[in-house]
């Protein structure tokens, strides 16, 4: 199973250049990139042909771009906006040979049915799958573990990926979310392993279902989820792709980005290596 790094886990305390190569370093194979903060930051100093050059020439490859926000259930401008986002996401990523974009569903307080979102979901995610295609690009929707969020249980994302029903379209299990809002393991398991894009590792603290939020990330193995059955049960069901290494807890950023990329790599390794 090849190991990835998510940007998020060193957010405040560093940058694309010093990511790459601190993971090229400590042995990631692969890199999500932040695309609405990291990869424009790069770009005031850098060029696409520069990062494209990098991934030519080193080990890390990038996985995928991180993340195309809030897609569904979106006004007539939103929805544009989405749709010019998402072409300029698959331009830059057959430039640099990136070939997932992660999608988030839309985080309200508005009250929307559940027929409502996953009509609006399927819908765009149809069209969104054709513009990416024509480029070799894979959606992968990541349900958020949080009340607010439309799409928020790894069965509910799957159930919309299943409706959609398109080689390119498939979910992304971060181990946070499928704890934070009681997904089933019973999904998991009879999920098809092929419709699993993207594995995000990470743990947290005790909270109850619907009160976790990103903040309470740990290193994984330090918390509550139960990873073990999570990674046993991915084994079981034939994935066995990658993981990446994503966490937002604020007391890592005051670390040094080594350390952090560093420590990130071991403690996932100590978690998956029971298993691939």
């Amino acid at each position: 199973m090849k190991i990835c790094f998510n940007q998020a886990t060193t957010l405040e305390n560093s940058n694309l250049v010093k990511d790459l190569d601190l993971c090229e370093k400590h042995g990631y194979d692969l890199i999500e990139i932040r695309t609405m903060d990291k990869l424009k930051e790069y770009l005031e100093t850098h060029t696409i042909e520069e990062l494209a050059e990098y991934f030519k020439t080193h080990h890390i490859k990038p996985y995928a771009f991180n993340a195309l926000v809030f897609f569904n259930n979106r006004d007539a401008a939103g929805y544009k906006e989405i749709k010019e986002e998402l072409q300029y996401m698959c331009e830059v990523g057959q430039k640099i040979g990136c070939k997932n974009i992660v999608v988030v569903p839309l985080v309200t307080t508005k009250k929307f049915t559940l027929t409502q979102i996953k009509e609006s979901a399927v819908k765009v995610l149809n069209e969104l799958a054709d513009i990416a295609k024509p480029y070799g690009i894979r959606l992968g929707i990541e349900f958020v573990g949080h009340p607010e969020c439309t799409i928020n249980t790894f069965g509910q994302a799957y159930d919309v990926v299943k409706a959609v029903n398109r080689d390119n379209v498939g979910v992304v299990l971060d181990c946070f979310h499928f704890h934070a809002m009681g997904s089933r393991m019973e999904d998991l398991k009879k999920a098809d392993a092929a419709k699993i894009f993207n594995v995000h590792i990470d743990d947290t603290e005790d909270f109850p279902i619907g009160l976790l939020r990103d903040d309470d990330r740990l290193w994984p193995g330090e918390g509550a989820i139960d990873l073990d059955g999570i990674f046993s049960t991915l084994k079981e069901i034939g994935y066995s792709d990658m993981v990446s290494v994503e966490l937002f807890r604020p007391e890592y950023y005051t670390w040094e980005a080594e350390k952090a990329i560093k420590v990130g790599k071991e403690k996932t390794e100590a978690v998956i290596n029971k298993y691939f």
